[in-house]
């Protein structure tokens, strides 16, 4: 299999198609898409840390577990895990080929996956379970 050279002529070249502009685009538009929803919900954050100030097991337990607190601060961490791993993909592009590419990019999206499922898994199981 012969591999393209990318020269800076193809670049520069109007006509010349570099890259996958679609995921390109749906990456540029995931990316900031998540991050104006965490910009919203630092509000949401922010109750929670000051409300919870000085408090005992039971009392965050208890701010947690009620449904309108538990269930956007689990999506929080879903949407943070998907803008974390759109991040590090960014600094993968740059810095690696490959099949390292590929591998990190593998273990960067179970990390990412990894993250979402403990963290919104932990704050459901106290919104629903106790």
């Amino acid at each position: 299999m012969r591999e393209t050279v990318t020269t800076t002529q193809t670049i520069a070249n109007p006509t010349s198609h570099y890259g996958d502009a679609k995921a390109s685009t749906r990456h540029f538009i995931t990316q900031r898409t998540t991050g104006a929803i965490n910009t919203v919900f630092l509000g949401l954050l922010l109750f929670i840390v000051v409300r919870l100030a000085g408090q005992d097991r039971t009392d965050v337990a208890d701010l947690i577990g009620s449904w309108w607190i538990g269930i956007p601060l689990a999506a929080l961490i879903c949407v943070v895990a998907v803008h974390m791993r759109n991040g590090m993909r960014d600094t993968l592009e740059d810095y690696t080929h490959g099949a390292m590419y590929r591998l990190l990019m593998l273990l960067n999206s179970l990390f990412c996956l990894l993250v979402a499922v403990a963290g919104a898994g932990a704050v459901l199981k106290i919104v629903f379970w106790g």
